[in-house]
Order: structure tokens, then sequence, then C-alpha cells
């Protein structure tokens, strides 16, 4: 028999918390790096270049990957001879690791739960609690996966229940372009098929966790329609160009896993789940000997890269811009900001619509600013700001037009794409939306000189801050006429590839 103590699992769930906030997988990486090496479209190539540079600077300096530090998905498979020592139950064991690793003074992770989950929402602070999935299995150990998901990856879920005769591969190519970016593409699709909805839910996103090793898979060739599958969607969800960022390009996906569970006859249960440019997921196994312990991976394994802007890029000082300057600014320009901008997501834009539309003042003068859409990680040490990434534009569509209209705003930055709803009140008012980089939220907060807390304290990480900024890289995707980039990249690229793929079929 063997007997688990609270505490290691207490320490090993904290560890591996805080191992991945700032590590990514090795695999990953090598990943990451050959869709770099490969990619032709220059938008995607700089999206990637800016991620991977962001991530050997999180595994040297021991910072978080991305600002927002996920929600916490834990998978325990408990041996039937395993026992524990001590009065918590082991949600409770998880939920303390969850606390430890979050309010780590180190290396401080971004509280992002909130309860009353349809009502007031307030902040947890800690993080918790973790989603936990528990098995009992055979044996006298006890194995664990801890994951961290990001919101802008996990609101891409997608489930359906399809006829038996449906196609899965139909299905998935018509959903992931309704995804949009705000999954940070390139990263994992996991597929879960079969069982029950909630069945198909889990094994999508158990799937998304496995190795990646699609390359491997295309060498030695498929065992089973699981395999097949797999190949076909890999090559076809790459076709539709969607790329980097949703910019356009030839790397939407590294890798398609799909596991499966038999289902009632009447029924096809199929869920996908994305895993963005902040895979962070990591096993261990207890045995009653401690706590887990975790190896720093290779740092020969990340490629040397540096994010470097092209000739063509125009500096913007925030501080004297104008409307008549940004509408010179087109879809696809990329930009290096420097000056003074405000920021604001989901609740604090809430509650500044709530104010205008009852007549009441503003916390801030948004007259002529950029409002950035973020939610920072919380600064340690000598640090201006947390890792400081943007993000889901979307989510502020509904927003737009108001602050737009009655603030004096100039336009706004986040990543991913805008909606109708967007696009028309921009085009409408004259404003511009603009992206920086998922997945690059380090490599952004080195481009944070000042921060300054305005308004709204008690949203935690949602609260309005004034930022002062040198260089910050970002791209245009909606110009004042209403042009998106994450329309018309995707379709280049998406016509290019299938141009290619004529051409080697020709020859």
């Amino acid at each position: 028999m063997t007997v688990i103590r609270a505490d290691d699992l207490t320490e090993s769930v904290a560890d591996a918390l805080q191992y991945i906030s700032y590590y990514h997988p090795p695999d990953f990486i090598r990943a990451m790096a050959a869709a770099y090496e490969r990619e032709e479209s220059p938008a995607a190539k700089s999206a990637l270049a800016q991620v991977l540079a962001n991530s050997r600077m999180c595994a040297l300096g021991k910072r978080p990957i991305c600002q927002d530090t996920g929600i916490v998905n834990v998978f325990l498979e408990v041996g039937m001879e395993v026992s524990w020592e001590g009065a918590k139950s082991v949600d409770e064991m998880v939920n303390d690791g969850v606390r430890r690793a979050y309010l780590h003074p180190d290396n401080v992770l971004r509280g992002s739960i909130v309860d009353d989950p349809d009502g007031a929402r307030v902040n947890t602070r800690d993080n918790t609690p973790a989603v936990i999935h528990t098995r009992i299995v055979p044996g006298d150990r006890l194995r664990v996966e801890v994951a961290a998901k990001g919101g802008g990856s996990e609101a891409k879920a997608k489930f359906t229940t399809l006829n038996p005769s449906d196609s899965v591969v139909d299905w998935i190519l018509e959903t992931v372009p309704t995804m949009g970016a705000g999954w940070c593409p390139p990263g994992i699709l996991g597929i879960g098929i079969g069982g029950s909805p909630e069945k198909a839910m889990l094994l999508a996103k158990e799937a998304m966790m496995a190795p990646i090793d699609i390359h491997d898979l295309i060498e030695r060739g498929p065992a089973n329609r699981a395999d097949e599958l797999r190949l076909e969607l890999f090559d076809k969800v790459n076709a539709l160009g969607i790329g980097a960022q949703g910019l356009g390009g030839l790397t939407t996906v590294l890798d398609v896993k799909v596991l499966e569970y038999p289902m009632h006859a009447a029924t096809k249960p199929v869920a996908v789940i994305p895993n963005c440019t902040a895979t962070r997921h990591v096993k261990f196994e207890l045995d009653g000997s401690g706590a887990a312990t975790f190896e720093p991976p290779d740092l020969a394994d990340w490629p040397d890269v540096a994010f470097t802007p092209g000739d063509d890029v125009r500096r913007v000082d925030l501080d004297t811009i104008t409307r008549a300057d940004t509408a010179s600014w087109r879809a696809g320009d990329t930009l290096l900001l420097s000056g003074r901008l405000l920021t604001g997501r989901d609740a604090a834009h809430k509650r500044l619509v709530d104010l205008i539309d009852r007549g009441e003042p503003l916390p801030a003068d948004f007259r002529n600013r950029f409002i950035y859409y973020v939610g920072p990680v919380d600064p340690v040490r000598d640090e201006v700001i947390g890792p400081a990434g943007p993000t889901t534009a979307t989510r502020m569509d509904k927003f737009t037009r108001t602050m737009l209209e009655h603030t004096g705003l100039l336009g706004m930055i986040g990543k991913a794409e805008r909606g109708p709803v967007a696009i028309d009140a921009i085009r409408d008012l004259g404003g511009v939306s603009l992206i920086a980089v998922g997945g690059a939220a380090y490599l952004i907060a080195k481009a944070i000189t000042k921060s300054k807390r305005l308004a709204f304290e008690d949203l935690g990480m949602e609260a309005i801050h004034e930022f002062e900024v040198k260089d910050m890289p970002v791209t245009v995707a909606v110009d004042c006429l209403g042009e998106s980039v994450h329309v018309s990249g995707p379709k280049i690229w998406a016509q290019e590839i299938e141009n290619r793929i004529a051409a080697a079929t020709l020859d």
C-alpha cells in the first residue's frame, strides 16, 4: 500500500504550475521552430518570431509565457492501492497547490477565476478552484497531469452531435474558421469522438495534451482510423491558410490529436478544443517517497530567434497622434508605438458603458487615446508590470461603437479579429483596431516603461491602467476604411496553398 502525503501532492501541483508558467514543452518549441523556418508569410513569420523570442525570455527569466496564466485543469489517476495521509479531500490538496503556485512571491501568476459566474463574477484572487478529473485505476501510484488553459483557447471549444453517417472532417473544416484567431494559432487541435456529450469534451481536452508527433506519423503511416483522421485534418486545416495569429500563412495547426470512445448507435458526439501558443502542461507521478521534481528543459531546444521589425515599420508617438494620422494607416501595416495608452477589458468596458448610459463622468480621459485590451500579471522585483499580452478583441465588439462615439477614443489594441459589429463602428466613426501578438506577453511587457492604476481597482487584473510604452510592436488589424487583415490574409494564403496543391498534382 502506497501512502501519499497531502503536502506532497500540494507541493507537486504548485511546483508543476510554476514550471509550466515559464517553460513551454520542448516538443512544442521544436514544432514552433520548424513552423517558423518554413513560414513564408511575412506577417505570420513575424508573429512566430515574437512567440519564440518571448518563450526563450520566459525560460531564462522564469516569468509567465502569457499574461493569461490559465484555468487549472488537473487529471488524476489514483491507483487502487493508494491511501492518503491527512484529513483534507484530494480536491482540497490540489487547490492548496494552485493557491500556493499563483501567489508565489517570486513569480506571481494572474488570478483569472471568478466566482458567482452569472452574477457578480468576483475574482477569487488565487485562481482557485481548479477543474479536477479523477480516475481510479489499478496500481499503487498516483499519476497526475497538470495543465493551465488560457481563456482565449478555452472560449473556442466546440461541440456537436452528428448523425452516425455524417463526416467528422467536414464538420471540423466548417468549424475551425468560425473559431477565429482568439485561440492564438498555431497550436494543437484536440478532438474527442464518441461516448456522450460530456465524454467527447473530456476526450478532446485530454487529446490535445499528448506529445506532438504528427511528422513521425506521416513517416510511419496510419495504423487505424484515428491516425487517418489526424493526417487528413492536419493537411486540410493548414490548407485553410489561417496562419499564425490569423494573419494568413502556411501553419495553422502543429498537430491534430484524436481520442475516441464507444458511443450509442444513434449518435456521434464530436468535440474540438484548441491549445494555443501558450501550451502549458506537464505530467508527474507520486509513489509515496515525496513530492515530484521537475528538471529544467535543455535551453538548446529553443532557437535563437530575435524579433526585429521590418524596414517598412512606422514609428508612432501616441502622445501627439491625431485622427488624421490614423486615417493613413492600412490593414497589415506594422507600427511601433511609443507614449501613453490606457488599458481596459471586459469588466472595465461594461462599467464604462454603464457610466456613459447614465450620463456620469468617466474615470479617465479617453480623448485621442488608444485603449489596450489587457489584464496584466502583477509585477515582481524591479518590473514595471508583469507579462502583459493582449486579450481577444472580439469580446469587446459590442462596446466598440459606444466607446468610439462617446469618449473620443482613436482606436483599440487587442488580439484576433473584429466581428462585423465592431468593423462597422470602426468604419462609420473613423477608428482603427490594432493587434499585438498573443503568446508574447513577456516580450510586450519589456516595452512598457511606466504603469499606473487609474480606476476600478476592485476588478483586479481587469482594472484600468495607464501604460507608457516604448516601441511596442503592433499590426493594423482593421483600418478606418473597415479593411481587415484577418479577412484578407487567410484568403490570400488559402488561395496560395490551393495553387501549390494544384501545381503539385499536375507534376
